[in-house]
This record gives C-alpha cells, sequence and structure tokens, in this order.
C-alpha cells in the first residue's frame, strides 16, 4: 500500500503538469458532449482520437482519453433526465426515474444527485484501481503462456454471455473477431493467411481501422438510418437545483452500494457499465420498502445507476492495465493506443512504464473533479449542443474519421477497409449482434494464437497443458461455465444493452 501511494504521488506530479491539465480539460469537456448527443458513445470519440494522438506525447493522449471516458459517463445523465433519450447505453436506467423527478419539477436535483454520485463512485472506483492494480499485476507475472491464453480465451466467452440478447450472436461475433485477427501474413510460416489475393492485407488488419469503422463510421450510420424525425420533448430545470435533507438520506446509501456493484461490475471483462447500473438499479429496488415508487421518480434509482456506470470506468482498466485483457469496447480502444506507443499492457506495464501508467491514474481523480466542477454550472450550454443539426454533426464524424484513416499510411486502401468496417458495424447493429466481442476478438487474437504456440511449444505438443496447470484449468471453467450457465438461464435474464 505505501508503495502505491508512493507512485501515485509521483503519478500527481505528471498529471498536474499544466499540459496535462489542460488536457484532462479538453478531455472532460469533449466526453461531455459526447455523452450528451444521442448516438456517439466514448468508443467512438477515443478511436477517432487515435490518429491525432500520433502526433501527442503518450501520457497527454492518454489522459485526455481517459477524461473522455469519463466524461461521456457523466454526459449521459443530461439527457437521460431532461430528454428521457440516454445519450449512453450506460445511462438508460437513468431516464426511468430521471425523466419522471424532471417532469415533477425535480430535474435539478436530480441532475445534482446524478452528478455527486457520479463523482463519487467514479472517485473510489479509481482508488480500487491504485490498490488493487498492483496486487493483480504482481500475481500475473506468474502466469505462462498457457495461463495467459487461457485468461483470453475466458474473457472472450465471458464477453460473449454479458453482451447482448442472443448466446449464439455474440459467440459469432467473437469468432469473427479471431477470424479477422487471422488474416495477413504467418508470422511463423510466412505463408499469407485469409488475405483474398489482396497486397494490403499482408501485413495484417489494422485494428486502429477496426475500431474507427466499426464504432465510429458504423454508429453514424446506424444513428442516420433509425434516428426519429420529431425532437424529443425537453424539460427545462424547474425548482431547486440542490436536493434537500430527504433526497439525501435516500441517495446515499444508494451511492455507496451502487460504487461496489459497478465497480465490480466494471472488473468482469466484457460487462461494461451498463450492466452495472442494471444491476444496482435492480439492487436498490429490491432493497427499498417502497419498491412501487421506482418508475415513478425515486431519486435513489437515480442515484444508484449513474453511481454505477461511472464507478464501472475503474473497474474496466484494472484488466487492461495488469493483464492486457480490455473490459469494456472503451479500454479497447486504449489498449490499442497503449499498443501504438509501444506500450505492452500486461504484468509488466506498471513496472516498465510508470510515468504513463500512474500519470493517467492519477489524472482521473483530477479529471472526476473537473467533471463535478463542470457539470452543475454549465447545464444550460451543454443543453444547447442538442440543437447542433444532426446533418452537420454526422457528415463531420465520418470525414474526421476519413482523414484519420488516410493519416495513418497515405493509403486510400485504409480509407475503403475504413467504410467495409463502418457497413460490417451497421450490419451487426441491425442484425443484433453485439460489436464489442468481436472488437476484442480481434484484438486479442493474435496475443492469444502467440501464447498458445508457446504454450503448445514448451509441452511438446501437449494440449493437455492447458488443463494440467490448475490456473489455466480455472480459467477455463470459469469461461465455459458462465456460457453454460447463461444458456440454461436465457429465458429467464433482463436484456441489457452492449
Amino acid at each position: 500500500m505505501n508503495e502505491a501511494l508512493s507512485l501515485l504521488l509521483e503519478g500527481f506530479q505528471v498529471a498536474l503538469q499544466p499540459a496535462n491539465l489542460l488536457s484532462a480539460l479538453i478531455g472532460c469537456i469533449l466526453g461531455t458532449i459526447v455523452g450528451i448527443l444521442p448516438g456517439l458513445g466514448p468508443s467512438t470519440t477515443v478511436a477517432l482520437l487515435i490518429p491525432v494522438a500520433f502526433a501527442l506525447r503518450p501520457e497527454f493522449a492518454l489522459i485526455m482519453m481517459t477524461g473522455v471516458y469519463l466524461g461521456a459517463m457523466y454526459g449521459g445523465s443530461l439527457t437521460s433526465i431532461l430528454l428521457d433519450v440516454p445519450g449512453e447505453a450506460s445511462s438508460m436506467m437513468t431516464a426511468v426515474d430521471g425523466f419522471q423527478l424532471a417532469k415533477q419539477g425535480k430535474g435539478g436535483a436530480a441532475l445534482a444527485i446524478s452528478a455527486i454520485g457520479s463523482f463519487i463512485g467514479g472517485t473510489l472506483s479509481v482508488v480500487g484501481l491504485t490498490f488493487l492494480a498492483p496486487s493483480i499485476a504482481q500475481y500475473a507475472l506468474l502466469f505462462g503462456p498457457a495461463e495467459m491464453f487461457s485468461l483470453m480465451l475466458a474473457a472472450l466467452l465471458f464477453t460473449s454471455a454479458l453482451l447482448g440478447d442472443d448466446l449464439l450472436k455474440g459467440l459469432a461475433a467473437v469468432a469473427l473477431g479471431l477470424v479477422l485477427a487471422m488474416v495477413g501474413t504467418d508470422l511463423q510460416t510466412g505463408a499469407p493467411r485469409l488475405t483474398l489475393g489482396i497486397d494490403e492485407l499482408l501485413d495484417g488488419i489494422d485494428e486502429i481501422l477496426l475500431l474507427m469503422g466499426v464504432f465510429g463510421v458504423g454508429e453514424v450510420l446506424w444513428h442516420v438510418s433509425h434516428r426519429q424525425g420529431g425532437a424529443a420533448e425537453r424539460l427545462g430545470i424547474r425548482g431547486r437545483l440542490w436536493p434537500d435533507h430527504e433526497d439525501w438520506r435516500r441517495s446515499w446509501p444508494a451511492i455507496l452500494r451502487g460504487s461496489v456493484v459497478g465497480f465490480l461490475a466494471g472488473i468482469l471483462p466484457g460487462s461494461g457499465s451498463s450492466l452495472g447500473s442494471l444491476m444496482a438499479y435492480t439492487l436498490e429496488k429490491r432493497v427499498s420498502r417502497q419498491p412501487e415508487r421506482f418508475g415513478r421518480g425515486a431519486i435513489e434509482g437515480v442515484a444508484a445507476s449513474e453511481t454505477a456506470n461511472n464507478a464501472a470506468t475503474g473497474g474496466a482498466m484494472i484488466p487492461m492495465f495488469t493483464l492486457g485483457v480490455p473490459g469494456s469496447g472503451t479500454t479497447a480502444v486504449l489498449l490499442v493506443a497503449l499498443m501504438m506507443y509501444g506500450i505492452q499492457p500486461g504484468p509488466r506495464l506498471m513496472i516498465d512504464h510508470p510515468d504513463v501508467i500512474w500519470g493517467t491514474i492519477a489524472a482521473l481523480y483530477v479529471s472526476n473533479v473537473i467533471l463535478l466542477i463542470l457539470n452543475l454550472p454549465l447545464i444550460g450550454i451543454f443543453t444547447r449542443i442538442l440543437d447542433v443539426p444532426v446533418r452537420i454533426l454526422m457528415p463531420l464524424i465520418i470525414a474526421i474519421a476519413a482523414v484519420g484513416a488516410y493519416a495513418l499510411h497515405g493509403s486510400l486502401a485504409d480509407v475503403i477497409m475504413l467504410f467495409v468496417f463502418g457497413l460490417l458495424g451497421y450490419g451487426m447493429r441491425a442484425l443484433g449482434i453485439p460489436q464489442v466481442p468481436l472488437v476484442l476478438g480481434a484484438i486479442l487474437g493474435p496475443r492469444m494464437e502467440q501464447s498458445l504456440r508457446q504454450a503448445l511449444l514448451l509441452s511438446n505438443g501437449d494440449w493437455s497443458v492447458l488443463v494440467d496447470k490448475p490456473i489455466s484449468a480455472a480459467f477455463l471453467a470459469a469461461g465455459v461455465g458462465l456460457v453454460l450457465l447463461d444458456a440454461v438461464t436465457r429465458r429467464h435474464r433482463i436484456p441489457t444493452a452492449a
């Protein structure tokens, strides 16, 4: 613990540098705007920032990206409460009671509780990240190739089971991601694989293009083709802005419980903040003495869901930093950003790159404070963002993605691939296939293949090495067990947004 505190203090020396403070501020404002605008999300925005990050220092870029991640969680509450339109999937449960409170003239109190709960949940999750990540990384150093392969396979199975409403579709998305990961030249034999005779595919599929296409272009196409023609009703902020004593009495236990539930949900690979928000809301309804109030304006429902979706952000970064396994779609993009700088996530990350990682962790504390300061005074300004015409916003996003794709290698082939992946992302949304398992499969695929080959090489080709080692067997059993349990109980599960 003392070592973690010492490293965190050194991280604050990095995070509090004027340039990095500016980076955190830009990221928080941009993320809040992204959270407010329906149809966008942190995954999309962070993916579009990757080409820009080439010209930035690692810590500056990562602090900005994590600021976007946190800001989007905050921003989604505003449209959920005032418009009944979740800007983010994780804000879906906030809209259930938040909009009802706004109709009752308590929109200001709901927004205040949302901002405070977000701050507490986000900060407590970073505290958990600070003290748990080094311990997990220390134990992860004991993992060999067999354990790493089983861990990544279990993460993909978890993702396919927890995201979406159809297990088979989740598994299909994982399989497609692994197939995309195989495209290119086999580094062991030098033989081309799945290149279809296209020379541009010999080096494999650029993960950045895949991310920008699926999360960026695909989401824009989906939003444009499914947006409603009429404008949603916007409720003004009436009544008091600050919660009264009764609101506080109902909210603070929900905030504490939501922090724990959201953090634990974030650690689970593939679950993301949407599951944490739903679990926290459901828990509050079950422990409440007046469950009939939920759905009619229960402020503890807003407190629980908003706290949990922000608490999930710190939890999701733990497996990404320590094991190289993303816990959400946004952390998958952050993983690619780290590798772009030659920083390999995994057990040695905090040892080999302490300045970048601990600077980023310290910046998460700073960003939560910035967001708390920004959220209440600037609500009126942020609501004006909703007036930006879609016909201007969406083409602008497409243009940014195309320019970013071309800037990667100066090739029109990359731009074509960007739109191919955009159509793929759109098609997956149309068919109800979750996108995150596809992306995680494509990102983890090469590392899984390398770990499997190393494990088989060390065991002289004996596949039983995957079950002979206790840790490896435990990971495999957990992954397969969750899939089987999900298959049995699928009919009784509540559908959640990815």
